[in-house]
């Protein structure tokens, strides 16, 4: 047997025997009674309609996410919820577009399906330029070009690399039983370290250095390569160009792969193709804050003692942010209306919170943590300090601040729509038997994995860093990272009611148990600074 096999044969065998001994504690009544109203009187799928199709995409700063958190506070209140309120965090300014329409206008005449990247100038009516392939990666290639792309439309990326036929496809996918008791096996690669924050840092960068030359060279505008074929439109944006003293740059695009792929063989094959560009885009100067939506189910005899529900309100531009993640948010307001409606009171207070900023890196629960639970010191070096803190290295000590105490667990919900299949513990093994008892009444609903694995890239992660019990739940993928994940096609058509009902009812459940709890959830060693590795120079503990 392989040690692998041993390890998912003895995680297996060891969640047997405890998960009897946890379900000794699991409120069954409770249980029974937010099921009960999940399924009959569910309100997730209104809830999530009305982020989408209502309100559409809430793109953090735009005016689109501040109506998004203004109508998620008046339901929290219409439902008997205390304290809902918006808080502002540091942001910049917003965007928004009104159009977009990009055609080939030499030899032929047509339309090309392409949008905006956010935080991109406009063109202020109609240009036309002459498309052109480069390469440009570092200041020896803008030297290179200096001079010669005044009025051009620039090509940035080369063809894919492999044939979609190539790659592995999957485009809707469920969670069978091999795969998840794969996700049980204990990963011991060694921590991937800071080099993605390097390489980040230089694209950075780059990209100020880019942005400056490409208005000075007077280039019409960039068109990048959509990342997903079938004319998936997917893309984000340049964040940094929120700041507006930050140079700015020109209009920049992506194309859908199909057309995209077909005018770089015509330029390859020395074709002179012209295209014109409309886009309309507009800045929020007005105010630089974006904001958290947070409410509360006042807690009985341990009320200063807080459980946290949390998901991201805001989306990209380019659809309506269903799956991303409208799905997550209505699931987080639909758990906390079921225990308000079923009259649950709870021994700790349970706290919902809608974050913005989470597209750009986490910024509204960073910055909730920041001023609640942790902080760090500010650097005192000034290079760090010119770099968005997401890029920052981390200072030390870490600092708790008046709520790090107080917080039992954070409970977050970000990938996808799919229904719930189990829950991340981040490595902290105390919480593993706990939950294996949690879900023992849910495994007829699908929840049946436990995994000591860790999840990143979404809001549980400031939690976990500032040694607050934070978690992420595993997810049926569905059709999530092949199609809707930051696409045009992330739109309402693409929730499925049993999958966000099914998760409403474990949402709620792990609220109330864990409100319940005679203790608080166990907590992993408090973060220290890590070892440096002579060989690298790098924190052991970096990640």
């Amino acid at each position: 047997m392989d040690s692998k096999r041993k390890l998912r044969g003895s995680a297996i065998a060891w969640m047997l025997v405890a998960a009897p001994l946890a379900a000794q504690s699991v409120d069954l009544d409770m249980a029974t009674r937010i099921r009960d109203e999940a399924v009959r009187r569910s309100q997730v799928m209104e809830i999530a309609r009305h982020l989408t199709d209502e309100i559409g995409p809430r793109l953090t700063g735009s005016p689109a996410l501040r109506q998004a958190g203004e109508w998620a506070r008046d339901r929290l209140t219409d439902w008997g919820l205390s304290r809902a309120r918006l808080e502002p965090f540091e942001f910049g300014e917003g965007w928004s577009f009104s159009r977009c329409v990009v055609s080939v206008v030499e030899p032929e005449i047509g339309p090309v399906a392409a949008l905006p990247k956010a935080w991109t100038v406009g063109t202020e009516g109609a240009v036309r330029g002459e498309a052109v392939r480069l390469t440009l990666e570092d200041a020896e290639d803008l030297e290179e070009q200096k001079g010669k792309l005044a009025g051009k439309i620039l090509f940035l990326d080369g063809p894919r690399k492999e044939e979609p036929s190539a790659r592995p496809r999957r485009d809707f996918e469920r969670w069978d039983d091999e795969r998840l008791a794969e996700l049980v096996e204990l990963d011991l690669d060694e921590p991937r370290g800071d080099s993605w924050r390097e390489q980040a840092r230089k694209r950075w960068a780059f990209t100020r250095q880019l942005a400056e030359f490409l208005a000075a060279e007077g280039v019409v505008a960039t068109v990048e390569l959509s990342s997903r074929d079938h004319g998936i439109l997917r893309l984000g944006g340049d964040s940094a160009k929120r700041d507006p003293s930050l140079p700015r740059g020109v209009p920049g695009l992506v194309m859908a792969a199909e057309p995209y792929q077909r005018l770089l063989r015509r330029l390859e094959g020395g074709e002179r193709i012209e295209l014109e560009v409309d886009v309309a885009t507009r800045f929020h100067p007005e105010e630089t804050l974006a904001y958290n939506t947070l409410a509360e189910i006042p807690g009985g005899d341990k009320r200063g003692e807080i459980v946290l529900a949390g998901a991201h309100l805001d989306s990209w531009h380019a659809g309506t942010g269903a799956t991303d993640n409208a799905a997550g948010s209505a699931v987080v307001l639909e758990a906390v209306r079921i225990l308000q409606a079923i009259g649950a009171r709870p021994r700790r207070t349970i706290r919902v919170a809608l974050w913005g900023g989470e597209e750009q890196g986490l910024l509204g629960s960073r910055a909730w943590v920041e001023a609640n639970v942790a902080d760090r010191p500010e650097s005192t070096d000034a290079e760090e300090l010119e770099l968005p803190r997401m890029l920052r290295r981390e200072t030390w000590p870490l600092r708790p601040r008046a709520e790090h105490g107080k917080i039992s667990a954070y409970f977050n919900l970000d990938n996808g729509g799919g229904k719930i299949r189990g829950i991340y513990t981040q490595g902290n093994l105390a919480v593993a038997p706990i939950f294996q008892g949690w879900i023992a009444p849910l495994a007829d609903l699908g929840v049946t994995t436990v995994t000591n694995e860790a999840t990143g890239s979404t809001d549980h992660v400031p939690f976990d860093r500032a040694g607050v019990p934070g978690f992420q739940f595993i997810q049926d993928p569905l059709d999530y990272f092949p199609r809707t994940h930051h696409s045009h096609l992330d739109t309402f058509e693409r929730l499925r009611r049993e999958d966000l009902v099914q998760a409403s009812i474990v949402m709620a459940t792990f609220l109330w148990q864990t409100a319940q709890r005679e203790e608080k959830l166990p907590r992993k060693p408090f973060p220290v600074e890590p070892p440096v590795r002579p060989e690298t120079g790098e924190g052991a503990g970096a990640r």
